[in-house]
């Protein structure tokens, strides 16, 4: 009995059992009289805990440090140490899912893009309907703002299906300086080599086997993975694009990254539009490389 609470406890029970005073009881267990008497005065934070247990219950795969950052939105400003220790009380700890083994080796530095549209990062992730068929995503990142800019589900996605979603995004938001993709059939088409001559945006190949020269999406496309499809059961082509359209909303307008700060992926754009109109480089340049400080672990394209 090394803790004020379990001596309470032992106190208590030799006072039921044996009959004897609280005095008496104290003396044989060597108890302090004070310490059996004090009355906890610390809050038990109850609408605290409630939205902590809410919020967790919609983001099944946030940890106590995002989860912060969404109460701190609310109002609700507290020491995150404080949060952390109701956060384990309440038993809401994420299990980290165990990942694959990845190369070792030696990478040189990979060059940080300067400001949105200046390089997009490209993959495809693969998942599976009820039914058993599979079906394809094509993600598309912006490796400054990190924003998703596209989330594109079909059963095939050819290299002139890619184009053509590509085509849509240039329409909508410009023409990128860059392209980050792998060696995969969908890329390396004449579709797509006739599009990137066509557009002049400059495309780069990473080497084959080394996925963190394209690690921008990399990293998106495993927390496209753990917060969305492997929490969702998709029933039909339709679901899927529903979902992941509401998760790709979620994720540029709502959900905070660690890597930008803590702010989300549309303020990281807006603020770098914002020091670009003012015509702050110096300031456009800090938020860069403060930015991108995180993720300076591929080769250079």
């Amino acid at each position: 009995m090394v803790t004020p609470a379990s001596l309470r406890s032992a106190v208590a029970h030799v006072r039921a059992d044996h009959g004897v005073s609280e005095r008496r009881a104290c003396l044989v267990l060597g108890a302090d009289r004070s310490s059996v008497r004090y009355r906890s005065q610390r809050p038990d934070d109850a609408e605290i805990r409630e939205r902590l247990r809410e919020l967790s219950r919609q983001r099944r795969r946030f940890g106590y440090r995002r989860l912060h950052l969404l109460l701190a939105r609310e109002g609700h400003a507290m020491n995150q140490k404080k949060l952390r220790r109701l956060y384990a009380e309440e038993k809401l700890q994420v299990r980290r899912r165990g990942g694959r083994k990845r190369a070792l080796g030696t990478r040189a530095p990979m060059a940080i893009p300067q400001g949105p549209n200046q390089r997009w990062s490209l993959d495809f992730v693969a998942d599976a309907f009820t039914d058993g068929r599979r079906f394809r995503i094509l993600a598309v990142v912006d490796d400054f703002t990190r924003e998703c800019l596209a989330l594109v589900a079909d059963t095939s996605l050819s290299g002139v299906r890619v184009a053509r979603e590509l085509d849509g995004l240039l329409a909508r938001r410009g023409k990128p300086l860059m392209i980050v993709s792998d060696n995969g059939t969908e890329f390396t088409s004449m579709a797509m080599l006739r599009w990137s001559q066509d557009h002049q945006v400059e495309w780069h190949y990473i080497a084959p086997g080394k996925p963190m020269q394209n690690g921008f999406v990399e990293s998106f496309n495993g927390r496209l993975r753990d917060e969305c499809l492997n929490e969702t059961l998709f029933s039909s082509l339709a679901h899927a694009r529903h979902v992941l359209a509401d998760w790709r909303d979620d994720y540029n307008h709502a959900r905070p990254h660690s890597g930008l700060g803590g702010i989300t992926p549309a303020e990281a754009a807006a603020k770098a539009a914002t020091q670009a109109g003012l015509g702050h480089a110096p300031a456009l340049l800090a938020i860069t490389a403060r930015l991108g400080h995180q993720n300076q672990t591929g080769l250079h394209p």
